[in-house]
């Protein structure tokens, strides 16, 4: 079994991690015979909140174990709870998954779509004496439910008459009662060490408009209930699960054997009578835990709702939208799921796996172009004041088949502030007074002056080009400083937004740390105005990726540019510059 501990290891030494259980399961499977070497398998998300990386994990592991296997993967929306479900989330996720790259089997489904059949399955249960309508309330429920030491009590209403309970649950759906007034429980076993088998709701009455059914109805199935039927519905043989449901695997078995089998067949996607009808079995796997990030729904919603973050597609959030926004590809992505791998234990997979691997990715695609974000000006006293020369530099320094762009040379141009020394410091390689220093792609220039303002401040600097060192290195003279520039007539203003890890702490989301907000990082998050870009980048406006020479990797932000107004996220910098640090 691949543990996350061995895919970390495998993923930083460049090594591929071995197979996962689960396809190995599925493997065996289809040697057998089991399900007539059909795969079938489903991604079954709550329409509660946006999906995050975690999610795409188990994207990942669906779609493509149904796809090496010759089989087909469904989207079903388990939309069992309205109040916190909403068509905004829907419509995020169909799109999230379409960006990931994956497409689902026939139309979206909807666990809604089955409410009919789920309520006449719960009438079975009740009719076999499976099942009976409880008048405890959610106190009341909780008492008589134990402990994890000690057994649960029976309700008093357990022994009612089937024809009483027949009756009950009719007028539930009718809308007679309010909410809470019953629910109908599963009739299993209240001393049973696992409490998920302590007769469990399985029918609640609920009063709200839902996304899908709208006023239809007024009494909901519970997941556990709706989850394992809508597998058998599908004819899903194989329903992946994070670890969470493991304990939840009797109760999934229990409903699915305590249905009537031909009743399942018949309202199945099932359609051979040479094919045996064999109930769908679920199997859990590890969840994706990063450090230095929070992913459970409830505190992301509470990040928003709070203002924390700028909505679900905060570039600093670990959503699917978040990441995307910040400049994430969807490759990237699928390589660090497969690479991190499937496994049965619970670890932290470092955040630096995942930046690896959107480093990776970017290093092959992205466009290199020049911008200067802390622009000090440079006037180039032997180029004329009228003249522009195109420089024709490559997009790509490995990749030729990207192209060239053309640069414009010009008398006065801009450096970064950061790539000029008056006096040179120790191991200081750029441009100092008097010193030299290549221009990217262009000639070699020397400091012959530096003017200051009234404060002692550098406002600019004067240089002269030898022009004769246009794609030359000039034998006897040891240049080893290149530094990025761009021309001062024609650059384009620019805003950076400059990302980096949300929380401070490894573990901002342990049962230890009462506030997360604590561990926020003030320096997730800064805003530079006023920087300058080459031109090529207003004109390659279908680029969605580039490199910033020296500076990290960006991507236009969508939400927040407008026409020649560029905003730009940095997706990450070019090495990791952030430091372990102790909570």
């Amino acid at each position: 079994m691949t543990t996350d501990a061995e895919n970390n290891k495998a993923l930083k030494s460049g090594e591929k991690p071995p197979s996962n259980f689960i396809k190995t399961m599925v493997a065996n499977d289809l040697e057998s015979g089991k399900h007539a070497g059909r795969v079938i398998t489903r991604f079954p998300p709550e329409p509660n909140g946006y999906l995050h990386i975690g999610h795409a994990k188990s994207i990942c592991l669906n779609f493509a174990l149904a796809k090496e296997n010759g089989g087909v993967c469904n989207l079903r929306f388990d939309d069992t709870n309205p109040e916190k479900e909403s068509q905004e989330y829907v419509d995020a996720i169909k799109e999230n998954i379409e960006w990931l790259g994956f497409q689902w089997n026939g139309e979206v489904r909807y666990s809604s779509d089955y409410f009919e059949h789920l309520y006449n399955l719960a009438v079975n249960l009740i009719r076999n004496g499976n099942a009976f309508v409880c008048e405890l309330n959610a106190e009341q429920s909780r008492c008589f439910r134990g402990t994890l030491t000690e057994p649960g009590k029976d309700s008093p209403d357990r022994n009612r008459s089937i024809k009483e309970n027949l009756d009950l649950f009719e007028r539930m759906r009718a809308g007679e009662y309010a909410d809470g007034a019953y629910t109908l429980r599963a009739k299993i076993n209240m001393g049973s060490p696992n409490i998920n088998m302590r007769d469990p709701i399985i029918y609640r009455i609920r009063h709200v408009s839902h996304h899908q059914t709208g006023d239809n109805w007024c009494i909901y199935p519970t997941y556990d209930f709706t989850h394992c039927i809508s597998d058998a519905i599908e004819n899903v043989t194989h329903s992946l699960c994070t670890l969470e449901f493991e304990d939840h695997r009797p109760l999934y078995d229990w409903i699915l054997n305590s249905l009537e089998l031909d009743l399942l067949k018949e309202i199945s996607d099932y359609s051979s009578d040479e094919e045996k009808f064999v109930l769908p079995q679920q199997t859990e796997f590890a969840k994706l835990k990063l450090n230095y990030t929070i992913m459970g729904k409830r505190k992301l919603k509470e990040m928003v709702e709070d203002g924390v973050v700028d909505g679900w597609d905060d570039p600093r959030m670990p959503t699917l939208a978040g990441l995307r926004r910040r400049g994430f590809t969807a490759a990237s992505i699928r390589n660090f799921c497969e690479s991190v791998g499937v496994s049965r234990s619970e670890s932290t997979v470092d955040l630096s796996m995942l930046e690896h691997a959107v480093r990776e990715d970017l290093d092959q695609i992205a466009h290199r172009v020049m911008c200067v974000i802390k622009p000090l000006k440079v006037t180039i006293e032997n180029i004329g004041n009228e003249q522009v020369e195109y420089l024709s530099l490559q997009n790509h320094p490995k990749q030729e088949s990207m192209g060239r762009r053309k640069v414009p040379f010009t008398r006065e141009i801009y450096i970064d502030e950061s790539d000029f020394e008056e006096v040179q410091p120790a191991g200081f390689k750029r441009l100092v007074l008097g010193g030299e220093v290549r221009l990217r792609g262009s000639y070699i220039i020397k400091c012959e002056e530096v003017i200051k303002d009234s404060s002692g401040k550098i406002i600019e600097l004067i240089c002269s080009a030898d022009k004769d060192t246009l794609g030359k290195r000039p034998e006897g003279r040891k240049v080893k400083g290149v530094i990025h520039w761009v021309s001062a007539i024609y650059s384009q203003a620019v805003t950076l937004k400059l990302y980096d890890r949300l929380f401070t702490a490894e573990s901002p989301d342990s049962k230890e740390v009462i506030d997360y907000r604590k561990f926020l990082n003030p320096d997730s998050l800064s805003v530079a105005d006023g920087c300058l870009i080459e031109p090529s980048v207003i004109e390659g406006s279908e680029i969605k990726h580039f490199q910033f020479e020296r500076e990290g990797y960006f991507t236009i932000d969508a939400v927040e540019s407008r026409g020649r107004s560029l905003v730009f996220n940095r997706t990450i910098t070019l090495r990791d510059s952030l430091r372990k640090q102790v909570s």
